[in-house]
């Protein structure tokens, strides 16, 4: 497989787990310009563990890249 398919596979599955994230998490607005949800260090920390990068937990909380990254430094962790 080139790179291309696998980069829109990734992008799909992406979009489903933030889907499903947002179902079990009982979130029904999807907009960007929401209040900030509570608890997104805990989850991108999870996400974190479970294998996923930076990137891919950014897409998938709605979250910058940035933000997720500092969330994810070692010494940000209590």
């Amino acid at each position: 497989m080139t790179k291309e398919p696998l980069f829109e596979i990734s992008r799909k599955l992406n979009v489903l787990i933030s889907l499903l994230l947002r179902q079990i998490l009982g979130q029904k607005e999807f907009s960007k310009n929401r209040n900030r949800s509570l608890g997104i260090g805990d989850l991108a920390r999870y996400l974190h563990d479970m294998g996923l990068e930076a990137k891919d937990i950014a897409e998938i909380l709605g979250s910058p890249i940035q933000s997720i990254r500092t969330l994810l430094t070692p010494k940000r962790r209590r």
